[in-house]
């Protein structure tokens, strides 16, 4: 895939305080996400970057919309089903998007450590290679839901995450399967070409099966673990 680079933009005015992020997420919690977009391009400006997992295009479609020209990254982790990079490089050309690819340390190669140890494999994989992504950034976009997991219920539309010492914007956070489904239908968008052969949340081959009628749409990762995050939003 092709490697591009964003325009710089410049943000508007001091960026908001450690204080001043909790009401702003009160604010925007009930906001559309374009609205939380567009605060977030105008605030941080060339200091946003966003992590697109490419499992839907909702997100690729409202960041090219209401911020257009931000770093979008997908993570190599080596082991991602040919269908999304197929969908990944089918998006990029859709929306011409400034894809960046970041991929593990050069030591990392592909082997069987998600067979005995699947938490090392995440962090070489997914966690080290994104705190590469976010280096020298103010802001990040990332597509989590409240309805994901019970881990995720109680996040906010704009939140600081300190491990990373960065501020995480969350526009489709209070989203609801249906609200993604209906906004596809709408926009006409194009899905990953797993998602109707059974898999509604997709992540890596080795770690991600089909979901039966009734379960859970995250009950395919990481399925008889007990593991339910990666790591990256943890």
């Amino acid at each position: 895939m092709q490697i591009a680079s964003s325009p710089a933009r410049a943000a508007s005015g001091a960026l908001p305080t450690l204080e001043e992020l909790p009401g702003i997420a009160a604010r925007l919690d009930a906001a559309p996400a374009s609205e939380i977009l567009q605060w977030a391009a105008s605030t941080y400006g060339s200091g946003l970057v966003f992590t697109a997992s490419f499992e839907d295009p909702v997100l690729i479609d409202l960041v090219a919309q209401h911020a257009p020209g931000t770093p979008v990254v997908l993570l190599d982790t080596q082991y991602h089903f040919a269908e999304t990079l197929w969908y990944a490089e089918e998006l990029r050309r859709r929306y011409d998007l400034p894809l960046q690819v970041v991929a593990p340390d050069p030591a990392v190669v592909p082997d069987n450590l998600w067979q005995t140890d699947v938490a090392t494999c995440c962090n070489v994989r997914k966690v080290e290679p994104l705190a590469r992504a976010l280096a020298g950034n103010d802001a990040w976009i990332t597509g989590i839901r409240r309805v994901d997991a019970p881990t995720r219920a109680n996040a906010p539309v704009v939140q600081y995450d300190v491990a990373r010492s960065i501020v995480k914007v969350n526009p489709v956070v209070a989203w609801s399967d249906d609200d993604v489904e209906r906004y596809i239908v709408e926009r006409e968008l194009p899905r990953h070409p797993l998602t109707e052969r059974g898999y509604p949340s997709i992540g890596c081959w080795p770690c991600t099966r089909p979901v039966a009628p009734g379960e859970d749409r995250r009950a395919g990762r990481w399925a008889g673990l007990d593991k339910t995050e990666c790591g990256l939003h943890t």
